[in-house]
């Protein structure tokens, strides 16, 4: 199986602040906020929903193929990309535009401030899911909102199966759009947040958004996560991670292992724990995409965390 992953490619600028953010915003003057936080270290990483995305399904070994749009600036991106061998095929150049940049603050609470500069991403309708050939299954990752609307309908109209992760782009659509998302899909995930946030939007319950597609994964942090389907509620446990250095990323590594799973057939108890593992193993380490292991490493790892094999 091939899996197209439509979103965004950026750059991210990560900074920790050496505090908590709570101690430095007064709740009472929030009407007229106004801070600064002083953030001693800074990296820049590759990062994006489908960048991310596609390097840790990269490293599980599937066919994967993302689709997005880059700015002028993308070079030392793209040499990263041939290096960890993930096709470039379907990356579009928008010419005079920057390629996304995030600026993370995350505190020592792992509370995140980020402002995204969408720069090439705003030109993702430009891209066509019927340009991809051979593809089984796909994600519609954030992304522009032009380009989720299109791609998501493309695939709808394709017959192809795909994962609705709206993400941090949910703020971008209202009722009857999120509600038309949520019709096309074939499964969705959200964190517990988000699920709010959707529910708010829409004025559904979890059981009217659940019966509408063949699962729907709420992940809820260290609590783990929870699948949906219409036969039953499936609890995913969280794995202690050895190092908590870097939230960013985490539900990125996690979707990854959901379109793995689906595109080898496993179960819900088996893809939601690969999920989780990584998103495990990603917060164990900086940026979003310098976690490395091989398949092998990946289910002996599995094995000691759950017991089990796949």
């Amino acid at each position: 199986m091939t899996a197209l992953i439509c979103g965004s490619y950026a750059y991210d600028h990560i900074m920790v602040f050496p505090d908590r953010f709570k101690n430095h915003i007064l709740p009472d003057k929030i009407h007229m906020l106004n801070v600064s936080f002083l953030v001693p270290t800074m990296r820049r990483e590759f990062g994006g929903c489908a960048g991310n995305i596609a390097y840790t399904l990269n490293l599980l070994g599937a066919d994967v193929t993302p689709m997005a749009t880059i700015g002028s600036d993308f070079a030392p991106y793209a040499e990263w990309m041939s290096k960890s061998g993930i096709s470039q095929q379907y990356l579009t150049e928008i010419e005079n535009s920057y390629t996304g940049q995030a600026f993370i603050t995350t505190d020592q609470d792992d509370n995140q401030i980020t402002a995204f500069h969408p720069g090439a991403m705003s030109e993702s309708h430009q891209n066509k899911v019927s340009d991809a050939q051979g593809v089984t299954i796909g994600i519609v990752s954030p992304d522009g909102r032009d380009g989720m609307i299109e791609h998501a309908r493309q695939f709808k109209e394709a017959g192809i199966p795909f994962i609705f992760d709206p993400g941090q782009g949910m703020p971008m659509f209202g009722e009857e759009e999120l509600k038309t998302f949520i019709e096309q899909a074939t499964w969705l995930t959200v964190n517990d947040y988000e699920m709010q946030m959707l529910l708010d939007k829409t004025g559904m319950t979890p059981g009217e958004v659940a019966v509408q597609v063949e699962a729907l994964i709420i992940t809820r942090g260290g609590e783990g996560a929870e699948i949906v389907t219409k036969d039953t509620n499936i609890m995913i446990p969280a794995v202690e991670a050895k190092e908590l250095n870097d939230p960013t990323g985490c539900g990125d590594a996690f979707r990854s292992g959901l379109l793995y799973g689906l595109m080898n057939d496993l179960d819900w108890q088996v893809t939601g724990r690969i999920a989780s593992l990584l998103g495990s193993i990603k917060i164990e380490h900086h940026g979003t995409q310098n976690h490395q292991f091989t398949i092998d490493e990946f289910k002996a790892r599995f094995q000691s965390a759950f017991d089990m094999t796949f």
